[in-house]
């Protein structure tokens, strides 16, 4: 257990290491897909190595320390008793990032879904007579449909067959759940911070994804990447604003990517990433199967 239960932490270095190259050369859809589970895996695997580690105190437990004295049996002491205190200590602190991140998303949740308030339910797009140019994909969620809400200075600033990939973009988000991926990554990151350039990498994909969708929609990359373009520069018109939830060089960079052919999707390279977040999972059960050992010998079951 000495070494399996820092495989986890050590091997979740290496999966944001790659994940901009993996974003970069497969297909959009497949690299979400492979990090996005990577990242669950991954996070999964280190926080069950933290627990791990805080349960090697149970040697420690002044019932347990006795009966052994009393029996003329030696505890093992798998890792140094600090090493299990910082260790709980970081559960402490991951717990409480996972409650941001579950609260941040439920607040983002309940203020979309109030703007669509007073709409018929069955009906998708709704446009908002606000100054501000917005388009946002709200997912399904408590047995209300997905929506698309766009603000009518948006729509009025593009013509028809931009308006077309607009909408096919925000479609492309409810139709895939890229919520979800978001979701999902957002609290591996939470768990893990060392997997926020995955997080990042999984969040410029999904947004990738919803182009690459609208550009088969269209029926003309070109076109997509006019819209995408035309998009950007009207959210910077009123204010300094963020534009489809990317920096300007993010949107540069996808844009680019519509000026291209559609990337390939390289199995081979998913299937490496997704190796990276199965590999600490299995250092994890390893190392579970020796804390089993350990207490069975401290509690002399």
């Amino acid at each position: 257990m000495r070494i399996d239960v820092y495989g986890p932490l050590v091997l979740s270095l290496l999966l944001p290491a790659i994940s901009g190259q993996v974003g970069r050369r497969v297909a959009p859809a497949l690299a979400a897909r492979v990090l996005t589970a990577s990242a669950v895996l991954t996070a999964a695997a280190t926080t069950w190595a933290l627990v791990l580690l805080a349960f090697t105190l149970v040697g420690e437990v002044p019932p347990v320390a006795a009966e052994a004295r009393e029996n003329g049996r030696d505890l093992a002491e798998p890792v140094p008793e600090a090493i299990a205190l910082v260790a709980i200590l970081t559960l402490c602190l991951i717990a409480h990032r996972l409650y941001k991140a579950v609260r941040a998303e439920y607040l983002t949740r309940r203020t979309l879904h109030r703007l669509c308030e007073g709409h018929p339910p069955d009906t998708e797009l709704i446009v908002a007579a606000s100054a501000t140019p917005r388009a946002f994909a709200i997912p399904a969620a408590n047995g209300r449909p997905g929506r698309i809400l766009v603000t009518a200075v948006m729509l009025g600033a593009l013509r028809p067959a931009e308006r077309r990939v607009l909408l096919a973009h925000e479609r492309a988000h409810l139709t895939h759940r890229h919520a979800l991926y978001a979701y999902a990554v957002a609290l591996a990151a939470a768990a893990n911070p060392l997997l926020t350039p995955t997080r990042t990498t999984v969040t410029f994909l999904i947004e990738r994804w919803a182009d690459e969708q609208a550009a088969e929609a269209a029926g003309d990359r070109q076109t997509a990447a006019r819209a995408l373009a035309r998009a950007a520069l009207i959210v910077q018109r009123p204010r300094p604003v963020r534009a489809l939830n990317f920096t300007d060089g993010a949107v540069i960079r996808r844009i680019a990517a519509l000026q291209t052919a559609p990337p390939p999707h390289l199995w081979p390279i998913a299937a490496f990433a997704l190796a990276l977040g199965i590999l600490p999972a299995l250092g994890a059960m390893d190392a579970t199967d020796d804390l089993l050992e350990l207490l069975e010998h401290a509690l002399h079951l």
